[in-house]
């Protein structure tokens, strides 16, 4: 009896080993049809293999990153917001996915939602950008004194000189403007909702001198003067 059951117990880890090598082998083929579907800039059978490696590693999945980032690409932004709440159950401070949950939701017309995200985010990455576009957003849901205390905080922060914002004009023109010059605009837009004025032209001049050519800046200004 005891050899019957030492028989089965080597089996068992003979199977085991078996199943073992076999899966590496199958996530090492899914890899490599993963980084030939990217160089080919095919999308659907990357996720495809994503998700057949997310199901081959278990919850923990690195992958479950890279079919957020795919999804996010791919301007799927509901795939997108629902990757990155998986991936934030693991990982709850991985910045870059709760920047684009952020910005998926914004997408998505969840304004409200989107201001918990960057507000979340900009405590962890004291970014000026995330602090901008976090008091963008508590602008538009009229949260003025959130959104001057924001703007406020923002404008004592570093600047990494890497992000630009696009304004629409009109109808057919945008303006890439610097971010350094788009904070003290919208800090000028803020004091204005809060009624003052006078602090007002003097954010939309700093703007102006940073950036003479601003043209929504120029206009607000010469509304107030």
């Amino acid at each position: 009896m005891k050899k019957f059951y030492s028989l089965i117990f080597v089996s068992l880890i003979g199977f085991s080993v078996l199943a073992q090598s076999g899966n590496a082998e199958e996530i090492k083929t899914e890899k490599e049809i993963i980084r030939n579907a990217k160089a080919m800039g095919d999308a659907s059978v990357a996720t495809y293999s994503m998700y057949k490696l997310i199901a081959l590693e278990g919850d923990n999945s690195t992958y479950k990153d890279s079919l957020a980032f795919i999804y996010y690409s791919s301007r799927k932004y509901g795939s997108c917001f629902l990757m990155c709440n998986e991936v934030l159950e693991r990982d709850p401070k991985n910045e870059p996915i709760l920047e684009i949950k952020a910005i998926s939701l914004e997408s998505l017309g969840a304004i409200d939602k989107s201001l918990e995200s960057y507000a979340e985010l900009f405590v962890l990455s004291n970014n000026n950008y995330h602090g901008y576009t976090l008091a963008k957003l508590q602008l538009a849901m009229k949260q003025y004194t959130e959104a001057y205390a924001t703007i406020k905080k923002v404008e004592g922060l570093n600047d990494s000189g890497n992000y630009k914002v696009t304004f629409n004009i009109n109808q057919n023109h945008t303006q890439q403007v610097e971010l350094l010059a788009a904070i003290p605009y919208l800090k000028g837009l803020i004091e204005q909702a809060l009624e003052k004025p006078t602090d007002a032209k003097l954010s939309y001049n700093k703007a102006l001198k940073i950036q003479p050519d601003f043209v929504l800046a120029k206009e607000k200004l010469d509304l107030l003067n």
